[in-house]
């Protein structure tokens, strides 16, 4: 909801008198000194290069958490999402690039082939009222294979010029993260103080400074510091410790013996869960509500106008409301018939096909690969028109289909 109110009202100052305010709010330069050198970004570039790369950082740790014990470790179960994601890829790509074959609107061929993890998710849990949980579980995984492709196509495609001094310096630093895995350090501070220069020499070296977030989250480690069978033992001891500890007559207050015991129950229980763990639970509430609030406040404002009148808009908006379900369904489709995966019972086909639509809903990640393609130059207006369109169009046709579904469906018992 507050990402939704943070592009509302971008939008509504864009096309409003106050549009020049609105524009001048995130030119101003702001510099950094790192020794001989200086930093110098726009407030917007900052928030699409510095603190878009803790989104990064947090869509990274979430795919590795899902490709070591999510859903995408069982090869079969995986199947079904990546299958889907890729057909929502390369469909939406293919619709525009038939719009826009050539020259400079065809740089955003990959606005459309993002999905927005949160507005989907958002917007499946209130239309997909009863028995969603396994479209949930659907969704999620694949606009989370839908981000590693994102993350592929930026690092790719949308790079400028390299630097290969800054590059074999980030690499330099990047084994060093690796090294501190290695090592055995569990500690997050070291990662969190090497990944800022390494995100420094990644921005340095052309590639966008944001694929920084994910390098660091595939170094981040997932080994916790003692087991499950040590934290239950030394859990157990200190909890009859507490037990039998004196209170004295502060009744509602802790012995020294009780608060020695909770606060080494609270060490045990940092012990015991994975660095990966504790960083993505740290990180979700900033990410969440102020990276991605700001990054719509300040890259969301567009000109309301009809999609009709421009290829790239056009595109766009055909690639993500069209081309997105279209792919899911069929990549899906054909990856079960083929065996290669597997439906879960509860999915059926028609719902499966209303999940796919959601999937249309490419606000975030569009956004940002349009500012890459499109940045300076008269076509990035239009693609957020594109997106702004298309999105709105999956997402109402998506809650159209669950509410004609529902209808017939008796919600599950608990």
């Amino acid at each position: 909801m507050l990402l939704l109110v943070c592009a509302g009202v971008a939008i509504a100052l864009v096309n409003s008198p106050w549009a020049g305010a609105y524009e001048h709010l995130w030119t101003p330069p702001i510099e950094i000194r790192i020794a001989n050198r200086v930093l110098s970004l726009t407030v917007r570039q900052w928030i699409n290069d510095g603190l878009m790369a803790v989104f990064f950082l947090l869509v990274g740790l979430e795919i590795k958490r899902e490709m070591l014990a999510g859903e995408l470790a069982a090869p079969r179960q995986a199947a079904l999402p990546i299958a889907g994601a890729i057909g929502g890829m390369l469909v939406p790509a293919a619709l525009y690039l038939i719009l826009n074959p050539a020259g400079l609107p065809a740089q955003g061929w990959g606005i459309p082939m993002a999905t927005d993890i949160a507005f989907a998710l958002g917007t499946l849990s209130l239309a997909a009222t009863k028995n969603g949980i396994e479209l949930k579980v659907f969704l999620a995984a694949l606009a989370i294979v839908d981000d590693m492709g994102a993350v592929l196509i930026i690092a790719l495609f949308y790079t400028q010029a390299i630097t290969m001094a800054s590059l074999v310096s980030a690499a330099t630093v990047l084994a060093a993260l690796v090294a501190l895995n290695v090592a055995g350090v569990r500690w997050l501070s070291p990662y969190l103080v090497v990944g800022a220069v390494l995100w420094f020499f990644i921005y340095e070296s052309g590639v966008h400074a944001t694929i920084a977030g994910v390098l660091l989250a595939f170094t981040i480690p997932t080994r916790t510091r003692i087991n499950t069978l040590q934290f239950t033992q030394r859990a157990r001891r200190l909890l009859l410790e507490f037990e039998q500890t004196e209170t004295g007559d502060y009744l509602m207050l802790t012995s020294k013996g009780q608060q020695e015991a909770i606060d080494a129950l609270e060490h045990a229980s940092e012990a015991v869960t994975a660095p990966l763990l504790r960083l993505q639970r740290a990180l979700h509430g900033f990410s969440a509500f102020v990276v991605m609030p700001l990054f719509a406040l300040s890259n969301a404002g567009v000109r309301l106008g009809s999609v009709a009148g421009s290829r790239v808009a056009l595109g766009v908006a055909l690639g993500l409301a069209i081309g997105k379900p279209l792919g899911i369904t069929a990549a899906a489709f054909g990856a079960v018939k083929s065996g290669l995966a597997v439906r879960p019972r509860a999915v059926g086909w028609e719902r499966l096909h209303a999940c796919a639509w959601l999937g249309g809903i490419g606000f975030t990640m569009s956004l940002f690969i349009a500012n890459l393609a499109f940045e300076g130059t008269p076509l990035l207006e239009p693609a957020k028109q594109g997106i702004l369109a298309g999105s709105a169009t999956a997402a109402v046709a998506g809650s159209w289909f669950f509410y004609r579904i529902e209808k017939r469906i008796p919600r599950r018992a608990d």
